[in-house]
């Protein structure tokens, strides 16, 4: 049973993946394609298991899950090579479906572990809640969480929108990745910044910018919410600077520079295990922990950089990394 007291860090993370309600019949569809064929079986008229109804974990197997997209099935290898890496027997479910499923699983004790983002978590447990320090979205979290459920230590790796700028104009202004969105608030009235249309009236938009570091762009360009869009307007400098998902693997492929957010206006995006307290042992709970804490957002950049970018298989990309870490 898991009893050791964990890290605080927690918050927002935006809402990625598919649509935020899937049909059962999808769900279970995508968990059959993933599970062994113990758990994808079907009824004898042929119609697909409601997925919440999958069995609960073997009493000496680890069962590591995501949600269905690329960096979250990477990140379920990642720790789930890590608990086999201490000898600890696990099996995978990736790719299973939007949070609405996988949490579900998780209290139901089909799945141990969940790679989570604790600020869409907090976001789907309460929608209400708005924590402006980590503790207390870690406080809001705990609330809110089913008392079967934990987290574990949070990494320092966060995917969350952000404020990034292409690299002509990185060079031109001299701004790094350590740079802040005020520094780009110094040159702002010589910028056009795109986004989606919603973007220009949220707090966690262009009123948070302009409040929060006196950002006031030259022009706003409407496009869509961190998509091609947006993504091709920054690369042929459309745009110098837009709201892009911080993890994005354009940001890699295309050399932008994610700008620092010092003041939390995008909220709390952490990687955090989501785990069952009782299906983890002691050195099951401080290998996960220790991959939290080698985790960070530039290696988040890079795994997402091999997986979805380079095209390599996530297995290997997890194995390697935690093997460069000592992990291995």
């Amino acid at each position: 049973m898991i009893s050791q007291t964990k890290s605080t860090t927690t918050g927002p993370r935006h809402l990625k993946g598919a649509a935020v309600v899937i049909a059962a019949a999808t769900a279970a569809a995508l968990l059959a394609g993933c599970s062994s064929s113990s758990d994808s079986s079907s009824s004898s008229g042929g119609k697909p298991k409601d997925p919440l109804a999958a069995p609960p974990a073997k009493a000496d197997t680890v069962v590591v899950g995501s949600n269905n997209f690329p960096e979250s099935i990477v990140l379920m290898d990642v720790y789930g090579e890590a608990l086999k890496s201490k000898g600890i027997k696990v099996s995978y479910k990736p790719d299973i479906g939007t949070r609405e499923i996988t949490y579900g699983l998780v209290k139901n004790g089909s799945l141990t572990v969940l790679p989570e983002f604790n600020g869409s978590l907090l976001a789907y447990l309460d929608k209400t809640a708005a924590p402006t320090t980590v503790e207390a979205a870690t406080t809001a979290i705990e609330a809110k969480l089913d008392p079967k459920l934990t987290m574990l230590d949070p990494a320092t790796a966060e995917d969350k929108d952000s404020v990034t700028i292409n690299a002509a104009t990185a060079a031109k202004y001299h701004l790094t990745s350590r740079s802040t969105i005020a520094d780009l608030a110094k040159v702002g009235s010589e910028i056009v910044f795109g986004g989606s249309p919603e973007f220009q009236n949220r707090q966690q938009g262009l009123i948070g910018l302009k409040s929060q570091y006196g950002l006031v762009p030259k022009s706003y360009k409407p496009l869509d919410a961190g998509g091609p869009l947006t993504v091709a307007a920054l690369k042929s400098n459309n745009v110098q600077a837009a709201d892009v998902f911080s993890t994005d693997a354009s940001v890699a492929r295309e050399k932008f520079v994610v700008l620092q957010d010092p003041k939390k206006l995008f909220g709390f995006a952490n990687v955090q295990p989501l785990v069952s307290k009782t299906g983890l042992s002691a050195a099951g709970v401080a290998a996960l922990n220790a991959v939290s804490a080698k985790l960070d957002t530039t290696a988040l950049l890079a795994l997402d950089d091999q997986v979805q970018n380079q095209k390599k298989d996530p297995l290997a990309v997890a194995q390697a990394w935690l093997k460069s870490v000592g992990l291995g």
